[in-house]
C-alpha cells in the first residue's frame, strides 16, 4: 500500500515548531517510502481564524523545502483540500447522520446553561475529568424530531459506551488501553454546523485515504475516540505516531513567550531556514549514527519514525546557534552575501551616513566574519568599529603575550606612522610589507608590531581579521587618522 501522509494545519498565525516538526515528520515518511505528502487545511474553528495565516503556512512550507504532492492548489482527486469547503458539501453532516442511525452519536440541545452545572468526575487514575451526562441521548425520536423542528440549537455527540475498555496502537508509544469510562462524549458537529478538528480529521484521512498520522503527544488522551469513530464506521486505522513535547531549557512547555517559538520567530532572528529544518528534525528523533548535520534529501532517505523518543525534546538554543554557524560557513559566497549585506550596512550606518570606503568594501567585511558568526545579527559587535572608532582604554595596548605596553605602543606607532603616510599602494601585501619591515628594522616578534597597529585601528581585544586586513578596509585616511589618535591617547 502506497504511502500517505498530510499535513493539516489551522490558520491561526506564525507556524509553531511544534507544528513545523509534525510538517516535517510526515513529509520525511511520505519521501522516505516513495509515498505522497498531502497538505490539508482545517479552517473549521472560525474564532481562531487568522486573516492572511493561510498564506504563511504556503510561505513556510516553500522556504522549508516541504513540498506537498496534493493540496489546494494540487487536487489530485481527493478534494477538495480545506475543510471550510468540504462543509459546504454536507459531507460532515451526512457522516454523523450515519453514526446516530448506528447508535454511535446523538443529538445533544442541552443549553450553555445547563452544561455549567455538570460537575466533575474522577478519573481512574485519580484525576478529574468534566463529563457530559448523557442527558439528550434518552430524548424520544418524538422530542428530538420537535427540537428539530423548532429550530432549537443542537450539537451531535459521540456516544461511547459507559462500561469497558478502548484499545489503540501507537508506534511510538505501543499499545494503550483506556478505561471508555474515563471518556467524553465528544461533539463531532457544533451548533453552526461545521464539524469539530477531531471528527473532521477522522473523515478526511479515511476519505484521503491516509496511512499514517504524526501529531503531538497531548493528542494521545483524544486517540481512543478517533478509535471508536474508525471501529463504529468499519474503517481501517492509520498507524498513529505520537511525538513528544518540545520544551525549553526550564522544561517548561515552548510558548510564545519564548521569542522563538515560530518558524518566522527564527528567520527574523537570523537563522537559516535550512538550519532551523536540521534542528527541528533532531527534536525528538535520533539517527542511526552521530551525524548531526543533514540536508534535507539526506534527512529523507536517514529518516525511521520508529527512532523518535517519547522523552520531551529540549529546545537548545545554543546548539541551534552552533548549528546554524555551520550552516553559514558552508554557505556559498553568493548566498552568503545576499543574506549578510543588509546586515552590514545597518550595523555601519550606510543609509544615513554614506562612506563610499566602506560600500566598496562591504564582500571584505563580510568575508572576515562569515566563520566567526552563529547567526546574522552577530555581524554588528563584530564589524561595528568601521563605522566609528570606539571609547577605548589604553590599557589594551598592554599584552604579555604579545611582550608590549603602552611605552613600547607608542613608539611602535610613532615609527610606523611616517612608513604609512608615504605608502601609495594601500593593499593587503603593502601595509604587510610595511609591517614586516618594522618587524625587522626592531628585530623584535610580530605581535610587538601588529597588536598596537591592530588595537589603534579598531579599539577592540577582539576583531574579525588582522590589522592588515582591517586597515585595507578603512583605508589610508583613515587608519592614519585612528593611527595619530592612538599616538595622542598614548602621550596622555
Amino acid at each position: 500500500m502506497k504511502i500517505r501522509t498530510r499535513y493539516a494545519p489551522s490558520p491561526t498565525g506564525r507556524m509553531h515548531v511544534g507544528n513545523l516538526r509534525t510538517a516535517l515528520y510526515e513529509f520525511l515518511i511520505a519521501k522516505h517510502e516513495g509515498g505522497d505528502f498531502i497538505l490539508r487545511i482545517e479552517d473549521t474553528d472560525r474564532e481562531r481564524y487568522v486573516e492572511g495565516a493561510v498564506d504563511i503556512i504556503y510561505r513556510t512550507m516553500k522556504e522549508t523545502g516541504l513540498v506537498h504532492d496534493e493540496g489546494p492548489d494540487k487536487d489530485k482527486g481527493y478534494g477538495p483540500y480545506v475543510q471550510s469547503e468540504r462543509v459546504a458539501s454536507g459531507l460532515y453532516m451526512e457522516y454523523a447522520k450515519q453514526l446516530i442511525e448506528k447508535g454511535e452519536a446523538y443529538y445533544c440541545f442541552c443549553d450553555a446553561e445547563r452544561l455549567a452545572t455538570l460537575k466533575s468526575t474522577e478519573g481512574s487514575e485519580g484525576k478529574e475529568i468534566t463529563k457530559y451526562d448523557k442527558h439528550c441521548l434518552h430524548l424520544s425520536k418524538e422530542e428530538i424530531e420537535a427540537n428539530l423542528a423548532a429550530g432549537k440549537p443542537f450539537v451531535i455527540r459521540q456516544n461511547i459506551p459507559e462500561e469497558g475498555t478502548t484499545t489503540f496502537t501507537d508506534a511510538i508509544y505501543g499499545e494503550i488501553t483506556v478505561d471508555n469510562a474515563e471518556l467524553d462524549d465528544m461533539i463531532l458537529i457544533k451548533s453552526d454546523g461545521y464539524p469539530t478538528y477531531n471528527f473532521a480529521n477522522v473523515i478526511d484521512d479515511h476519505l484521503m485515504e491516509i496511512t499514517h498520522v504524526v501529531r503531538g503527544n497531548e493528542y494521545l488522551s483524544s486517540t481512543p475516540k478517533y478509535t471508536r469513530l474508525y471501529q463504529a464506521f468499519g474503517w481501517k486505522e492509520p498507524i498513529y505516531i505520537h511525538c513528544p513535547l518540545i520544551t525549553n531549557e526550564e522544561h517548561q512547555k515552548l510558548s510564545k513567550r519564548s521569542g522563538h517559538s515560530s518558524f518566522e520567530d527564527l528567520i527574523e532572528q537570523g537563522f537559516v531556514s535550512e538550519a532551523v529544518v536540521n534542528f527541528i528534525a533532531l527534536l525528538g528523533w535520533s539517527p542511526v549514527s552521530n551525524q548531526e548535520i543533514f540536508s534535507l534529501d539526506e534527512l529523507i532517505k536517514e529518516f525511521d519514525y520508529t527512532h523518535i523518543s517519547k522523552s520531551p525534546a529540549v529546545f537548545d538554543m545554543t546548539k541551534l546557534r552552533w548549528m546554524n554557524g555551520e550552516y553559514i560557513k558552508a554557505m556559498d559566497n553568493e548566498k552568503y552575501y545576499e543574506m549578510a549585506l543588509p546586515y552590514i550596512r545597518e550595523a555601519l550606518n550606510l543609509s544615513s551616513s554614506p562612506n563610499a570606503q566602506l560600500e566598496n568594501s562591504l564582500t571584505k567585511i563580510a568575508d572576515l566574519v562569515k566563520t566567526r558568526i552563529e547567526v546574522f545579527p552577530d555581524i554588528a559587535e563584530k564589524i561595528d568599529f568601521f563605522a566609528a572608532l570606539p571609547d577605548y582604554d589604553t590599557e589594551m595596548y598592554t599584552h604579555k603575550k604579545m611582550k608590549t605596553n603602552s611605552e613600547i605602543s607608542l613608539s611602535v606607532l610613532e615609527e610606523a606612522l611616517p612608513m604609512f603616510e608615504a605608502l601609495d599602494d594601500y593593499s593587503i601585501p603593502a601595509i604587510e610589507k610595511v609591517c614586516m619591515d618594522l618587524v625587522a628594522k626592531r628585530e623584535c616578534k610580530n605581535g610587538v608590531v601588529l597588536w598596537p597597529l591592530r588595537t589603534a585601528v579598531s579599539g577592540k581585544q577582539m576583531t574579525p581579521g588582522g590589522a592588515y586586513e582591517i586597515m585595507e578596509i578603512l583605508g589610508k585616511e583613515e587608519s592614519l587618522r585612528r593611527i595619530r589618535k592612538g599616538i595622542e591617547m598614548l602621550k596622555e
